[in-house]
């Protein structure tokens, strides 16, 4: 499985950002999709991720702002971010994995990631 992620850049504080994240090789539409991030000097943390059934999880640093949701058909996984702060800015990396639901947050259950993409939110 590949994965190809797109969509960060710059915003400003407030603002909003869609990422986008392909997947290509054996997916079969059953493997969880998640998106986790790492600012500098800091842990890789978890954001959000969807299992196969259509369930999300967030991370309560997220909840009510940002949004997953994927498109089976074109093995694509989205993250709607809105309401961006400074603290969000990180580089993103879209994860995918056979994850039950209440592994969803465990960085070590996925066993594909993509290249990353920069997010900057500046105040």
């Amino acid at each position: 499985v590949q994965l190809q992620a797109s969509g960060g850049g710059l915003v400003q504080a407030g603002g909003s950002l869609r990422l986008s994240c392909a997947a290509s090789g054996r997916t079969g539409g059953r493997h969880a999709m998640a998106w986790f991030r790492q600012a500098p000097g800091k842990e890789r943390e978890f954001v959000a991720a969807m299992n196969g059934g259509g369930s999300p999880a967030y991370a309560d640093s997220v909840k009510g702002r940002f949004a997953i949701s994927r498109d089976n058909a074109k093995n694509t996984v989205y993250l709607q971010m809105n309401s961006l702060k400074p603290e969000d800015t990180a580089v993103y990396y879209c994860a995918a994995g056979r994850v039950i639901y209440s592994g969803l947050g465990q960085r070590r259950a996925y066993d594909y990631w993509g290249q990353g993409t920069q997010v900057t939110v500046s105040s």
